[in-house]
């Protein structure tokens, strides 16, 4: 024990003290709670500034409350409510298709008429896929296409777009600000390399697109240490013709590389650019221009790509957080649930989750979804709201695939890097969250008893800096100090928490 102690000092201060005497009986658990929440306190400068549920949900143990009703902005833990729902709602097996159809006929090597591209919502229509599908038209025969190519994005409904988030940050193009799109194809981004050897520097980006030109203004230097990615500057210029150049400048060692990720082009012009390059790529030409529009009635359907599983998609959102796909599963919820007067798949996939969360008993009162992603200024949770849902997926028959989708504490995802060397490695699934000034965690974690304990904690404090290392304590310390035991006359007949509001 001593040795897990020492290692989490580093990380969070002193680590908690408790009277062996108290360690199984209700001043033990109250004496959990209270330490735990001076900690905070001091760690904060601020009272309120955390919340906390934990219910055992398999073993011994008293359910712990610190401020558990205070409305919290929750960050990226509301992914968890979104895939919860996303498993129940839509069921574990749902797929999205993206249709490739024509109003033509093939004559020869020509597909004389348009090419539709039917969008299905798809969060994660990558180019390999779509590389893989378009290449069906070349084993077709076809190497020319005499029409336009008509992006159809009607699947989705949005009125007005999307609440704008406030960035604190000076990248209008971060990957995390993707905002979902029924035309969203390979998250909307593009990768750009630059590497220096004895030839120079040579830059370049995945997908190439032709209306995106690198400057690349790097230096190449001796062999040396690779340096931080922060060295460089890529700097998109947009052009009036809806044209980007991306400048990078840097000094670069031969032998080394820098890369970034941006999002330059809105979603129906990448969309449409990505497809045109993946299809020169492969020797076919359109001759015509790109169009927004709906399919015909009558048009065939030429070839198709299904995605992966929904259960794969949620482990790709709740491992790496990502937001677009997040996003992307709340308007579909919305768009395979609306009703005949909404015209906002946002709205009615809101309102799909709150009937949802009020059919299972969870009072939603206060609670605010907004995006279905976390990355919001408006999203708000309780930790007690929070730890019942984890409880119903608990008990849920999709448990497993909501479980393993989760970042596993010491090891993967965004926990990969979170309380190592503590003996703690592989010993919870947890969500995390983080937004200016917010800090948060939710999930399933077990305890030295092998109880396995839904836990959900967040801190919103103007800073939030330390915010992850209190909530890592509340981890450690149910692992390693679980509050068991048996409250005798100071809770209510029937109960067994202990709680400080």
């Amino acid at each position: 024990m001593l040795a897990p102690l020492v290692a989490l000092s580093v990380i969070a201060a002193a680590p908690l003290a408790f009277a062996e005497s108290d360690a199984t009986g209700f001043s033990g658990n109250r004496l959990w709670t209270n330490e735990l929440k001076d900690y905070a306190a001091q760690s904060l400068q601020n009272e309120d500034a955390m919340s906390m549920a934990a219910i055992p949900l398999n073993g011994p143990g008293i359910n712990q409350y610190i401020n558990a009703d205070a409305l919290m902005s929750p960050g990226s833990i509301m992914k968890l409510v979104t895939t919860f729902a996303a498993l129940e709602v839509l069921g574990p097996n749902h797929h999205w298709d993206t249709d490739f159809l024509t109003d033509g006929v093939m004559a020869g090597d020509t597909l004389e008429g348009n090419l539709y591209v039917r969008f299905g919502g798809d969060p994660k229509l990558t180019i390999e896929r779509l590389w893989t599908t378009l290449s069906e038209l070349r084993s077709m025969g076809i190497n020319k296409i005499e029409g336009d190519l008509v992006l159809d994005g009607s699947y989705f409904e949005v009125d007005g777009g999307f609440p704008a988030f406030e960035d604190n940050g000076d990248n209008p193009h971060a990957p995390f600000l993707v905002e979902p799109s029924a035309y969203l194809t390979n998250l909307n981004l593009m990768h750009f390399q630059v590497r220096a050897d004895e030839r120079g520097t040579q830059a370049w980006s995945t997908p190439s697109l032709g209306e995106v030109v690198i400057d690349n203004r790097v230096v190449a230097t001796a062999e040396g240490p690779c340096p931080s990615r922060r060295n460089f500057e890529w700097e998109p210029i947009i052009h009036e013709d809806h044209r980007v150049t991306v400048r990078v400048t840097g000094e670069l060692p031969q032998g080394c590389r820098s890369t970034t990720y941006l999002s330059l082009l809105p979603h129906e012009q990448y969309s449409a650019s990505l497809i045109r390059s993946l299809l020169a790529d492969l020797g076919v030409v359109i001759s015509g221009g790109d169009l927004d529009g709906v399919t015909p009635e009558d048009a065939r359907l030429v070839m198709k790509t299904t995605s992966p599983d929904l259960v794969t998609m949620v482990r790709d959102i709740n491992k790496w957080s990502s937001n677009v796909m997040a996003r992307q599963l709340l308007l579909t919820i919305g768009a395979e649930n609306r009703l005949e007067d909404e015209n906002d798949d946002r709205v009615a996939g809101i309102r799909v989750i709150y009937e949802w969360l009020e059919d299972k008993g969870i009072n939603t009162a206060g609670m605010v979804i907004d995006n279905g992603a976390g990355l919001t200024r408006h999203g708000r949770i309780t930790a007690r709201q929070g730890a019942q849902i984890l409880e119903h997926a608990w008990n849920s028959a999709y448990s497993a695939d909501l479980m393993a989708s989760m970042p596993i504490i010491a090891m993967d995802g965004t926990m990969a890097r979170r309380l190592r060397n503590t003996g703690m490695d592989g010993e919870g699934r947890i969500k995390t969250g983080y937004l200016e000034n917010v800090r948060s965690i939710a999930g399933f974690t077990r305890d030295s008893n092998n109880t396995t304990w839904a836990v959900v904690g967040m801190v919103n404090n103007d800073p939030a800096w330390n915010g992850q290392a209190v909530l890592d304590r509340i981890l450690y310390s149910l692992h390693f100090r679980p509050p068991t035991g048996t409250a005798i006359s100071h809770a209510d007949s029937g109960t067994s928490e202990t709680s400080i509001q």
